[in-house]
């Protein structure tokens, strides 16, 4: 069994802030912003707009580019670090916007490699027979939990919401044919302190606020979370000369050029929106996503990376044959 993307779909709120409106908030600039992040804009929700608000509009625009209708899936996993509730789960409250009433949905918490972590989950799931269709979302509002007086974090972060639909089907088993190829996963606890929420309901009984050491990130995210990538080519056979595309997590434009670079991925194999969307944690690979099939550039057989890291430290990667 193969889970093979059906379509994909992505929803950003209407309220868009701009580099030039941050200037006013804190000290920077537009110029600051750009050279060391290469984000120009983010969205933010509206007021009494949450998480799942996000994911459904964008589920629904992955069944539509999919062709199916919501009663057409059986399990839903949601990428998400800023949930509605602490709980019920947020997929479970997508669930019921949809009007789902069989099946399994559930939460994963892996921060910005959410999406992946959650696409390598329900990848399992469908290949071992126990369900035929997946949702797989990553929905974020970062802007809950960012302290908008640090300027080294405000200027980063937005929310939206991405989805992608996969569907359980026979394969021979040949890297030509469609579906997810390989995925691979890592964590280590031991870096919390370089990016966390400084809340929680056990810890603090507060939601707190994201704080994060931007150079520690930094140097982890270039130099060490590659691996994955090689470990998928070295599942597969296939390198980085192979690849159409490469869809990174979109946290920072210097942090996704010297990835490629480092894995010799072309300049232009690579799909980045953060100049639009900002960080926008799980959400972040799946709104890119819904943007480069949306304008044509992926199509069908496309030999697609994706490669995430997020705090806790979290990486991974996930190779699909479009």
């Amino acid at each position: 069994m193969r889970s093979v993307v059906l379509g994909v779909g992505s929803y950003l709120p209407e309220r868009v802030l701009a580099n030039e409106e941050l200037a006013t908030l804190v000290d920077t600039s537009d110029e600051w912003i750009v050279q060391r992040t290469g984000i120009k804009e983010r969205r933010i929700a509206a007021p009494g707009e949450t998480t799942s608000m996000l994911g459904e509009r964008a589920a629904r625009a992955a069944l539509a580019a999919a062709g199916l209708a919501p009663e057409d899936i059986d399990l839903i996993v949601v990428g998400t670090s800023t949930p509605d509730y602490t709980f019920p789960s947020t997929a479970t409250q997508i669930q019921a916007a949809l009007g789902v009433h069989r099946g399994v949905a559930f939460d994963l918490q892996a921060v910005c490699s959410g999406f992946v972590f959650a696409l390598a989950t329900a990848d399992k799931f469908l290949r071992s027979g126990s369900h035929k269709r997946a949702l797989v979302i990553g929905a974020e509002t970062f802007s809950r939990i960012i302290d908008w007086t640090d300027r080294t974090t405000c200027v980063l972060f937005g929310d939206g919401a991405g989805a992608m639909v996969l569907e359980a089907r026979e394969s021979a088993g040949s890297m030509d044919e469609r579906g997810v190829l390989t995925t691979h996963l890592r964590s280590d606890g031991r870096h919390r302190a370089k990016l966390h929420v400084d809340g929680g309901p056990s810890a603090t009984q507060t939601v707190g606020h994201l704080r994060m050491e931007g150079k520690e990130v930094f140097r982890f995210a270039v130099g060490q979370v590659t691996d994955v990538v090689v470990d998928a080519f070295a599942a597969t056979g296939y390198t980085a000369k192979d690849l159409q595309w490469f869809v990174p997590h979109q946290a920072n434009r210097r942090i996704i050029d010297m990835s490629a670079a480092k894995l010799g991925i072309a300049q232009e194999k690579i799909v980045a929106t953060v100049h639009l969307h900002g960080n926008t944690s799980a959400a972040s690979i799946p709104l890119a996503l819904a943007v480069a099939a949306g304008d044509g550039r992926i199509g069908r057989g496309d030999l697609v990376m994706l490669e995430a890291v997020g705090g806790g430290f979290t990486w991974g990667s996930a190779l699909i044959r479009w």
